[in-house]
């Protein structure tokens, strides 16, 4: 059995924005991973895992009967390999904003579907749209809704920037600077979020008209901005529209910060020494930080599960 592995994937930018029409940044992130396996005497972990792939298995056998079914998945053949025990070995932690069910999505896909897109000639072929929702819908199962760039980032492990709705495009990262002092990095909650919860909020949060209006204004201005200072390698700047950013989700998005996360929220602001914002949905799982001083932050958020994903 091929066993390609699955990296864990980072939206250093977008995140609820996107639903909105603003930019969006994914990178994959190698530190966590996974991989299908297979095997007749499987631990407790595994089980559970195979448990779970065979409950969706049986949903995308309802979606074949109904005629939903996308990119010709074989069913049949997961279901054969399900009752033989297959399951997914993966770090990635659930529930933290750092695509676990993406990358699951992703490793089946590439083994049943049996009109794929190939990751290698997607590319070139211009069907990254229709691969994001096959993707989309095949991760609809775990989220209630999926945009599909979870297992498209993956997938296909490259950094993928949104443009804008329907419009995205694989892209060169700036160079680490290995030498600087500065660092993107990841604090752990320490619990696992519920995306589909946060959700919910928010698309209710949208039905008032002064917040609708604040996402497509302020969010959208510091949001686009803090990518394109990125790809341009623009710390100052990043930083810059990094704290507007930071700043803008503790005025607006209380439900979606981790409640022990509020005091250093504010403490980064206040000192700017660093700022945090969300990674994915929030509600627990990991926030992101920026800073120009990364021992410092270490120092200010000692105590705090840090780990740096990008040194500037």
């Amino acid at each position: 059995m091929n066993n390609p592995l699955y990296y864990a994937k980072i939206l250093l930018f977008g995140e609820y924005g996107i639903i909105e029409d603003s930019m969006g940044l994914s990178i994959p992130y190698t530190f966590f991973k996974g991989q299908l396996g297979m095997g007749a005497h499987l631990n407790e972990e595994q089980k559970a895992s195979n448990e779970s792939i065979r409950q969706y298995a049986m949903e995308l056998s309802r979606w074949s009967r109904e005629g939903r079914l996308p990119a010709g998945m074989d069913v049949d053949a997961l279901e054969s390999d399900v009752r033989n025990g297959l399951y997914f070995e993966s770090s990635i932690p659930q529930g933290f904003g750092v695509g676990s069910s993406g990358a699951l999505v992703a490793a089946l896909y590439e083994r049943y579907a049996k009109s794929k897109h190939g990751s290698d000639s997607v590319m070139e072929d211009g069907k990254l749209a229709e691969l994001k929702q096959d993707l989309a819908l095949l991760e609809s199962y775990f989220h209630g809704k999926s945009s599909g760039l979870d297992p498209l980032i993956c997938y296909l492990n490259l950094p993928i920037l949104i443009k804008g709705q329907g419009d995205l495009d694989a892209v060169g990262l700036p160079s680490e600077n290995s030498e600087g002092q500065g660092a993107i990095f990841l604090m752990d909650s320490g619990s696992p979020g519920k995306t589909q919860g946060m959700v919910a909020i928010f698309l209710q949060k949208l039905k008032d008209e002064g917040f609708r209006h604040m996402v497509r204004t302020q969010l959208k201005k510091y949001n686009d901005a803090c990518v394109q200072a990125f790809l341009k390698g623009e710390t100052g700047s990043l930083l810059d529209n990094v704290k507007s950013l930071s700043s803008l989700f503790l005025d607006n998005f209380k439900p979606m910060i981790p409640a022990r996360f509020e005091h250093a929220w504010k403490q980064g602001l206040e000192t700017n020494a660093y700022y945090l914002k969300l990674c994915g949905s929030g509600g627990g799982g990991f926030v992101l930080g920026f800073t120009h001083d990364w021992k410092k932050a270490q120092e200010l958020l000692k105590g705090h599960n840090l780990q740096v994903i990008y040194k500037i």
